[in-house]
């Protein structure tokens, strides 16, 4: 009997889709106080509405379902898979440290140390970079982008629709890059397309206007999970030709799959030092805000955004398996442009 793999996968996707929706729509029904501070409690939000944090509930648990369907589609080999358990286990730990913050809003040194931890996991269970001849180098770079991903995510995360709409993309990305090599039961791929189905299950209502948000439950998870996604598939990727010995083109697809949150994440950081302010402390000074300072509206804002995201996802494809010097320094220019354009924008006054 003949498996129809391509099949199955795309039931499973809508079967993850379906399970987001109501879960989020029970979630959205019973729950309604969880991420919601009080009013003693220091926040800046961009929507000064008080709604539930939720999401990230529903992305956990189409996770595990994922992990579960991945585990049965490698019955065969019945071996122990060291990668994924390590993933399982520093994803449940940025889960259970996202949701403990929208509980009871635990200090930055603890997240951050939990955060260090997840990256640990990470390594010691194979998930490392590995661009450098120098493994304690490759480690170190390797926490730095674990911890970066998971605050950059949480820090995009500062309008209706944002985060999912370029985490969907990103997702979308991995999924194609390991179908085209035929990695088709790889647990990348399937992990993938549930995290996929739960974000665009999510979306629906999250979107603006927003019913709910994914708090830092669904950002650090999701910070995790993209970052472990990155590296498998965008720092270690195989495919990608060494230029003069380095892997310059795995930091290039990097920089094109995950182009918005670091664009973010460096334009704050770089903003607050310039103005004497601590880079931690929250504030509506992200991209996206001088966007809507610009008369740009939050919808639009998010489709643009998914826009710019796709684009880079397409060339970081083309990269992989149509690679060209011109396509190479078309990748590079459409980043630099990205980066000064949203840039810029936040440093030119409005006439």
């Amino acid at each position: 009997m003949t498996i129809d793999l391509p099949a199955i996968l795309t039931t499973f996707f809508f079967a993850c889709f379906i399970f987001s929706l109501l879960i989020n729509y029970i979630l959205l029904r019973f729950v309604q106080t969880l991420g919601i501070r009080g009013k003693d409690a220091l926040q800046v939000r961009w929507n000064a509405n008080s709604k539930p944090a939720l999401g990230g509930i529903s992305f956990y648990v189409i996770f595990l379902f994922s992990f579960i369907f991945s585990t049965l589609l490698s019955y065969k080999t019945l071996s122990f898979n060291v990668q994924l358990v390590g993933i399982l286990i520093a994803s449940t730990l940025a889960f259970m440290m996202g949701l403990a913050d929208d509980a009871f809003n635990t200090q930055p040194l603890l997240k951050f140390l939990t955060q260090i931890l997840c990256a640990l996991i990470l390594i010691f269970s194979g998930h490392s970079i590995s661009i450098f001849q120098n493994n304690f180098v490759n480690y170190f770079i390797t926490i730095i982008w674990v911890v970066g991903m998971m605050n950059s995510v949480n820090m995009l995360d500062n309008m209706d629709g944002i985060t999912s709409i370029v985490s969907i993309a990103s997702c979308t990305f991995m999924v194609a890059i390991n179908i085209s090599m035929f990695h088709t039961t790889d647990y990348n791929t399937v992990l993938n397309l549930g995290v996929l189905g739960a974000l665009s299950g999510f979306l629906l209502y999250n979107f603006h206007p927003s019913k709910m948000f994914m708090g830092d439950t669904g950002s650090q998870f999701l910070g995790l999970f993209l970052a472990t996604e990155g590296i498998d598939n965008c720092w270690n990727n195989s495919m990608s030709p060494l230029i003069n010995g380095f892997p310059i083109i795995n930091v290039v697809l990097v920089a094109l799959v995950f182009l918005l949150p670091l664009t973010d994440t460096f334009t704050v950081i770089i903003n607050r030092l310039m103005s004497g302010r601590s880079p931690f402390i929250g504030g509506k000074d992200h991209t996206t805000h001088h966007l809507f300072f610009r008369g740009i509206t939050e919808k639009r804002i998010a489709i643009l955004f998914f826009i710019i995201s796709t684009l880079g996802c397409i060339l970081a494809y083309s990269l992989v398996f149509h690679f060209s010097y011109p396509m190479l320094y078309s990748a590079v220019v459409f980043i630099l442009l990205i980066f000064v354009t949203l840039y810029l924008n936040t440093r030119i006054k409005k006439g």
